[in-house]
């Protein structure tokens, strides 16, 4: 019987104990008559017999039958009763409640057997502090090894030296040297870090036990401790193994010196029996602790030390040979078409973690599906990609032509200064189909992944955000909402290139912010500066947008034929790939030459 089944019939037996109790009192317990019928009964001589508990009492009158009642001051009763010669017996509180306490025993006695069925069936011991069943039920099989591992070859290498020591120990132990007792992956989320701990177990064929940093968290003071001290009791008796904690940040935060509240006294019991547990391996126990987290800032330096995370991995998103060979693992799980060109489509989404690149070949999948196709060609990745970038198509919305037109020359105006400026990223799809929560969207797609960034580039890349604005008063002579999260964006960037980056003239080479981030940002910033310095910051931030507002301006006026173009382009077709684009280019450029030839025939005639 199951303990669910077993369960459900220890409830419907205690209801039947309830029930059956509640009709036996019913039997049993006299009918309730008032102090006043009392009183007249026994002036009467009707009473044959009464019998006390405490302020109640029950009378058995000459017929037999028994009532209750209650009498408010027994000292002005008794002297009556005594003179009607009525019998009177009496017990304490305490007797009635041990009277209570029989009747309720069949009740406990079912209870009590069920709780000791339940410790019998957890071995003996209580539920309090035990682990969740998959942490102390260690994986002997898994199915990845570092073939399912791609884009992050340097920390595969790094990592491959960890197999080794479970499965040839004399290799580094007949040197001298010890294999690191524990390793933290940290990187972004999605790269891998999971992933990767799972290949190391499959390589090296050990048990694998797999636990979050949260499943040792408990309202319960000292139960987390209780799970780690029985998590590292079972993976010892199994060793060679890998303990991998996921999220290790849950349990291993900073502790807090001269905490008053004790708000954290289970989290820093459970880190303290972590630390204990991690310097108390023997020589001779080969058992490897893997840990994962995007928030390495957060951990205490307790952890991090050498003896216990010996060795910290950072797993960084793939670059474009990365991108590749990551679709190449998850392309061999769908229908490919042939002539599909992964290279290409790892080249367009530069910034991609594992997980998303995963997501991307499923949705691209998802879209061959939808339209009933027999294999996955690169246009279902292109939408796929623009689904999860851009967000979701909504061609059911109703825009009015006046709407529609600002937003064409609003992305057109973003599309020409990234074209016409020096040191940008190509244009790769201009929209004004609305998607998301935006009426349109001009798409960039760097050629080369970027891992710095010219002054020129982010300056440019004010303009471009600016663009859109700017057209918006050149061609309608008024502004609208639709330019906010750009103006936002210029803000910042110009804000970092000013305090972060110390890359104004006038200031220098300074930094006037001190910021700390982790992988996730949450982000903590001082000011270590005075308040004129400040105003003189604010000055130089706005300076520096006012001057590429004037010449993003200048641009997009010099060019007003092409504005007009473009936006003409995005009305009638209302999405211009890189190839259509061009071709708007090229044919305004050939007006250009066009005009310039007829002006000069008219100078020379």
């Amino acid at each position: 019987m199951s303990q669910i089944q077993t369960g459900l019939l220890v409830l419907l037996l205690t209801f039947l104990g309830v029930v059956g109790y509640n009709v036996y009192l019913s039997e049993v317990t006299p009918v309730e008559r008032s102090y006043s019928e009392f009183i007249e009964l026994v002036k009467e001589n009707k009473i044959k017999a009464v019998h006390l508990k405490g302020g109640a009492v029950v009378a058995t009158d000459l017929q037999e039958h028994s009532f209750s009642s209650y009498i408010p001051d027994l000292q002005t009763v008794l002297p009556l009763l005594k003179k009607q010669q009525i019998t009177i017996t009496a017990e304490s509180d305490a007797e009635s409640w041990g009277g209570f306490m029989k009747s309720m025993l069949p009740i406990m006695l079912i209870l009590g057997g069920y709780l000791i069925f339940s410790r019998n069936q957890q071995g003996g011991k209580p539920d309090f502090g035990k682990g969740k069943g998959k942490s102390f039920h260690p994986k002997k099989k898994i199915d990845v090894s570092f073939d399912d591992v791609a884009g992050i070859s340097e920390a595969r290498l790094e990592l491959v030296e960890v197999v080794d020591s479970l499965t040839n120990p004399e290799k580094f132990s007949t040197l001298g040297g010890y294999i690191p007792k524990g390793i933290l992956l940290q990187g972004s989320p999605g790269t891998g870090k999971t992933l990767l701990a799972k290949a190391i177990a499959g390589e090296a064929s050990v048990p694998f036990y797999s636990i979050g940093g949260s499943d040792f968290v408990e309202m319960f003071v000292g139960v987390g401790a209780s799970r780690v001290r029985e998590l590292f009791t079972e993976a010892k008796r199994n060793a060679p193994c890998i303990i991998f904690i996921d999220e290790i940040d849950a349990i291993g935060g900073k502790r807090s010196g001269g905490n008053a509240s004790g708000s954290n006294d289970e989290r820093e019991q459970t880190l303290n029996a972590l630390l204990v547990e991690m310097d108390g391996f023997d020589s001779d126990e080969t058992v490897i602790i893997i840990a994962a987290t995007n928030r390495p800032d957060m951990l205490d330096p307790a952890l991090l030390r050498p003896g216990r995370f010996d060795r910290q991995v950072t797993i960084a998103l793939p670059d474009v040979k990365g991108r590749r060979k990551i679709l190449e693992v998850h392309a061999k799980k769908i229908v490919m078409a042939r002539g599909t060109d992964l290279s290409d489509i790892a080249r367009s989404i530069p910034g991609f973690s594992g997980a998303e690149i995963a997501n991307l070949v499923n949705e691209a999948a998802l879209m061959a599906a939808r339209k009933n196709k027999t294999a996955v060609d690169t246009l279902d990745f292109e939408e796929a990609k623009d689904k999860i970038s851009l967000g979701l198509e909504r061609k059911n919305v109703v825009i009015n032509e006046k709407d529609r037109r600002v937003t064409a020359y609003h992305e057109a105006g973003h599309a020409i200064t990234a074209k016409l400026l020096p040191d940008t990223d190509p244009v790769r799809k201009i929209t004004i189909i609305p998607r998301g929560r935006a009426l349109g969207l001009t798409q960039q797609v760097p050629l080369d992944d970027r891992y710095t960034y010219s002054r020129e580039y982010l300056i440019n890349r004010i303009k471009i955000l600016l663009g859109g604005r700017v057209a918006e008063e050149i061609v309608f002579a008024h502004q609208t909402t639709g330019a906010s999260n750009d103006i936002v964006s210029a803000t910042d960037i110009a804000s970092r290139l000013v305090c972060e980056f110390g890359m104004s003239d006038a200031l220098g080479p300074v930094a006037y912010s001190q910021e700390q981030d982790g992988f996730l940002g949450g982000t903590t910033s001082s000011k270590p500066y005075s308040e004129k310095t400040a105003e003189r910051i604010d000055h130089e931030i706005s300076a520096l947008i006012e001057q590429c507002y004037n010449e993003t301006y200048e641009l997009l006026t010099n060019n007003n034929k092409f504005l007009h173009k473009l936006a003409e382009a995005l009305l009638v077709n209302e999405t211009v790939d890189f190839e259509e684009f061009e071709i708007v280019h090229q044919c305004y450029i050939n007006e250009i030459k066009i005009e310039e030839n007829l002006r000069h025939k008219r100078r020379e005639g």
